[in-house]
Order: structure tokens, then sequence, then C-alpha cells
């Protein structure tokens, strides 16, 4: 066993850190329904290759059963004791020929158990992802991407080993437990008594370790959780650990972390391993009763030679099965725990539903509506009071004030990442719990401050915003907003590889391409939230006209903070704690010398100061 590490992951003081994290070990029975709907996902597979894979097993299993007997009871109590060589050479060469059946019945059963137990985790990770995707806000705010990626790989990963072997080995040592207990029963009752006197001791000792090694596995999964989440925190955040020289506060992070991963296998596989060395010493125990009783039968002629070695086989190879189902119990384990964490995501319903009758918002006009609108991240964190506001066709709205005054909530309405807690958005006159989620996705575009580029080139990343559209559309999209020229600077242009979070990129550059994909989209209502924060003033001149014909004909609402982004909105809400102060034009409320006023004029006297 490894050596210890030095940190207790009890009095670990770097954990505090994940206590938000909802994963934690439950104490329940074996669940046979979550398994039996584990196993629905080898139904689209069990007319084809699960019948072959069945065939295979069974040809091997049978050729196993029927050579000791013909051992035994054919070739040593028949040919050999009637000196038949004759005989005897045909049943080697008989036995010989089954044995090449066998290896070709274990080349199948390998192979297609393989092709099944692949194509059974693809579905798996397939559904698991289609169905997070789909997913509201709510239960990302709650989950660190480390621990959703845990799910989606390694504990289906974990779950290969039940798939690509497990179930059909797990059918073949029942059929050749059986097999062999019959045989012996039907050749001796008395000697197959007196070695399988040892079973009824070996399950009830192995019952009472199942519940502590279904604790450790589920703690197992628990640590590779929280050990994942922090490494993509730590890998995504490298730059600010670096920047304020934290790297050996964050290693002694990652150094608890990682103990308490280690100590959780450590005590998994301590648990895990009790149970062959059991199985052994049951052998060893059931080969002395053989030997002891098996001579005794022979000298006082209850049993002849043949039966005696018939046993000798059939005895090796009934604590292999045994051995093997002690292993698989351990994967069932092991896959229980995780599909458990699996179902726990798969039965996940989105905060965001969507009624059966929902409507489809074709050509959205963009008329938006507030009415009586409030909403609450939780019970002790109201964002928005009781709003009331109309955005006409067409209109560009600004929404302005201090941070947490409930301006991306409002735009996060509007998009319907969340649903008002009371009152009701309307889009067009439609309240948009009544409207399908993709018609209204489909027709709103988002602009974030902090852009997301995926990997991959130029062109796919604006084409992200339209599927379909052509390169030439692409491109066009492009010129509109500004972006071409830094494209065509760079060495393959549209075609430059941008690499993860498209670190190739300034931030004003990301920015700009997030334009070009909002505009390819053509949405009809265009949300931009801090769009232009991450770019200089040069670049926000040159794109003040873009945005002009990106937004002409379209609903637009900006928040943001710069008097030249908003300055020109046909209609200004202030905000403040969630409430709506004032509205109206930007002169209307300058004139007004409110709140808005003193906003511009703080903004005004810190760019004198500078």
């Amino acid at each position: 066993m490894a050596k210890r590490p030095k940190h207790e992951p009890e009095t670990n003081k770097h954990l505090d850190r994940f206590k938000y994290t909802k994963d934690q070990a439950v104490e329940k029975p074996f669940n046979w329904a979550q398994m039996w709907r584990l196993l629905k996902y080898v139904k689209p597979y069990s007319k084809k290759l699960l019948p072959i894979a069945i065939i295979a097993m069974l040809v091997s299993t049978i050729v196993r059963l029927v050579v000791p007997i013909l051992i035994g009871k054919v070739a040593i109590d028949i040919a050999i004791k009637g000196q038949d060589v004759p005989f005897l050479t045909k049943l080697v060469i008989g036995i010989f020929i089954l044995y090449l059946l066998s290896y070709v019945g274990n080349v199948f059963r390998i192979k297609y158990v393989n092709i099944l137990g692949q194509n059974v985790i693809y579905d798996l990770r397939q559904h698991l992802f289609s169905h997070v995707q789909r997913l509201s806000h709510r239960f990302f705010d709650t989950r660190s991407a480390g621990s959703i990626l845990v799910r989606i790989m390694n504990d289906i990963n974990s779950l290969q080993e039940l798939f690509t072997n497990g179930i059909v080995n797990l059918l073949m040592d029942v059929v050749m437990l059986t097999g062999i207990v019959v045989i012996l029963f039907v050749l001796s009752p008395k000697l197959a008594i007196a070695i399988l006197v040892i079973l009824p001791i070996m399950f009830y000792i192995s019952t009472k370790l199942r519940r502590n090694i279904r604790r450790s596995w589920q703690d197992v999964r628990i640590q590779q959780s929280k050990l994942n989440s922090h490494l993509n925190e730590s890998i995504q955040g490298i730059r600010i650990t670096q920047s304020f020289s934290q790297e050996k506060e964050n290693t002694e992070y990652f150094d608890g972390v990682n103990t308490d991963n280690f100590n959780s296998w450590d005590r998994a596989i301590k648990k895990s391993s009790m149970f062959r060395p059991f199985v052994e010493m049951s052998n060893a125990i059931g080969t002395v009763i053989l030997i002891a009783f098996g001579a005794y039968l022979i000298l006082n002629n209850s049993i002849e030679i043949g039966t005696f070695v018939t046993f000798s086989f059939y005895l090796g190879m009934f604590w292999e099965p045994i051995s093997r189902l002690g292993m698989m119990y351990n994967q069932l384990l092991m896959a229980m725990a995780a599909s458990e964490r699996i179902f726990e995501f798969l039965d996940e319903e989105p905060n965001v539903e969507e009624k059966s009758d929902a409507v489809n918002l074709k050509d959205m006009k963009g008329h938006i509506e507030f009415d009586h609108v409030q909403f609450a991240y939780d019970e002790k964190r109201i964002a928005l009071h009781d709003i009331n506001l109309e955005m006409k066709q067409g209109e560009t709205v600004a929404l302005v004030g201090h941070t947490g005054s409930g301006k991306s909530t409002i735009a996060n309405l509007i998009s319907r990442f969340y649903d008002p807690t009371k009152g009701a958005v309307k889009i067009d006159g439609v309240d948009l719990r009544d409207a399908t989620i993709d018609s209204v996705r489909q027709q709103i575009s988002v602009v974030l401050q902090d852009t997301f580029i995926f990997s991959g080139t130029i062109m796919e990343n604006i084409r992200f915003g339209n599927p379909n559209a052509s390169d030439e559309e692409v491109i066009e999209a492009s010129k509109v907003v500004g972006a071409d020229d830094f494209i065509q600077r760079l060495n393959n242009g549209y075609e430059t590889e941008v690499e993860e979070r498209g670190n190739i990129l300034s931030a004003g550059e990301r920015q700009l391409l997030s334009f070009a994909r909002a505009l390819l989209a053509n949405p009809k209502i265009l949300i931009l939230d801090e769009a232009t924060a991450s770019i200089d003033t040069e670049t926000e001149v040159m794109i003040q006209e873009a945005l002009r014909k990106l937004l002409k004909g379209r609903t637009a609402i900006m928040i943001a903070h710069r008097l030249s982004t908003i300055r020109e909105a046909d209609n200004i809400f202030v905000l403040e704690n969630g409430k709506i102060l004032e509205n109206g034009s930007h002169n209307e409320l300058m004139d007004q010398k409110g709140e808005y006023y003193e906003l511009v004029k703080a903004q005004f006297q810190m760019l004198d100061a500078i």
C-alpha cells in the first residue's frame, strides 16, 4: 500500500472552499430499480450484439463444464481402466476440438461484449451531456464546472467495466456455478455437501462487507469531484494565481484535496481487497475437505477415482467464478455509486419549464413588457421588486445603475434563462412561460462583457451565431462590426486557430468577434451586457457606426456604464436595489437632475481626475 500523505483530511482547513458542493455520500440499500434503469441502455443492442455475445459465452461455458466429465468419468473410469487405447485417442482428439471451440467462443464473446459496452457508454454519455445542455442557469449557479465534468467523464467511465465485461461475465459465472453444483450433486451428493458446506459462512461474511464497501466507493466519487473542481478552477484562474504569487497557497489547497482523494481510494481498496483472499481461503478449506473426505469415500468404494478427479477439476473451476463474482460485486458497487450521481443529474428538471402546449413565437417583433415582475435568486436575495417597464419594437433601451441593481437580471429574464418569481415578462404580448424556449432564444442574441471564444477557427466561432451561414456572410458580418481588419492581419485570416478561450486574441478582439457572431444570428432582440467594456476608446469610436447598423430595426437592451454608449438610447431606465428610480431619454434625465444626473456627473469628475 502506498505511503499515506502527511495531511489529515478531517483537519484540512483548505477544504472549506468546497463546502458549497451538493455532493454527499448517502446511506441507501442496493437499488435494484436503479440497476434496471441502467441496464435499459443495453436494450437497443439486445437484438444484435447481446445474443451473439451470450451464445458465444454459452458455447465456451458448456465446453468447460463437459471436459472434466470426459477426463474423469470417461477417460479414467472407462478408457484407462478398460485399457481402450483407440477410444482414449479419439477422446483426446475430441477434447482438443472442444477446446478449440471454446477458444472461438471466447474470441467472439470478448469482441462483442466490448462493442456492446462501448456503444452503451457512448449513448449514456451523449444522453447525460444533452440533458445537461438543457438545464436552467440555476443548476449551474450551484455547481462548479469540475463537478459536472466528473459526472460526464469519470462517473460514466467507471461504468465501462460493468458494460464491457460485467454483464455477460456475470451471466457466464452464474451458468458456470449452477452447472458445477448440479453436476457435483449428480456425481456424489455426500462429497458435494461436504465441499459446499463453507458457502453459507462465506456469503454471510461477504454480506457484512457490502455496506462499508459501497459507502467507500461513494466517497471516492465525491473526492474525485472535488479534485476535478479544484483542478478546473486552478487552471482557469492560473493568471490570477501567478499575478498575486499565490502558487504556494494554491499548491497547499491542491495537496489537501489530493490527500482526501488518495485516502478515499485507500479506504475503498483496503475494504474491497478483503474479498479475494477470503475466497482463496474458502478454496483451501474446500480442497482439504475434498482430499480428506474424498479419500475416505474411495477407500469405502463409495466413489471411483475418476469421480474424485472430476471433483478436483470442478473444485478449481468453482472458486474461480466465485472470486470473479466478488470482483464483479465491487464493480457493481462502484457502478451504483457512479450511477446514483449520473441519475441525479438526469433526474434534474429545468427550473425554466416548457409547457406541453407552448406556442412558437414566429416573426418576433420585439415589443417587451414587464408586468409587476419580482424575481429572487433565493429566499434571502430579492433581485427585482415589482418592476413595470415597456420596451417598444425597434427601440434602444439602456439599463444603468450600480452593481447589483438588477440590470443583468432583467436581461436574463428577457432571454428566459430564469422565470420571474411573480408577475410576467411578455414579448409581443405573449407571456414567455407560454412560448417555447427555442423560439424565444433563437431570435435573441446576447453579447456579454466576458465573451466566450471556443477552440477552433475564427470562422467557426463567428458562425456559431448561425451554423448555416456562408463564408461570405461571416465575412460581411465581420466587416460591419469592424472585425475584418484585425482578422485579415492574422497569419491564416479567418482560418486562424484561436486556441482555448481565444487566448491568442486581445480582450477587444474577442469582443468584436462576439459582435460579429451576434449580427450573423440576425436577432430581433439584441442584449448588450457591458459589451463595450473591454474595447478601447479608439475601437469604440470605430464601432459606434457599426452599432447603429447593428441596432437598426431591432429592439436593443444595453447595459453599460459608459456615457458614450448609452446617451443615444431612446429610453434609459435607472435602477437601484432592484427598483426603477427613473426613466427617460438622456436629455430628459439630465434635466431632472436625479440619480442619473449624479451618475453622469460622477463619471465626468472621474475623467477630469484622470
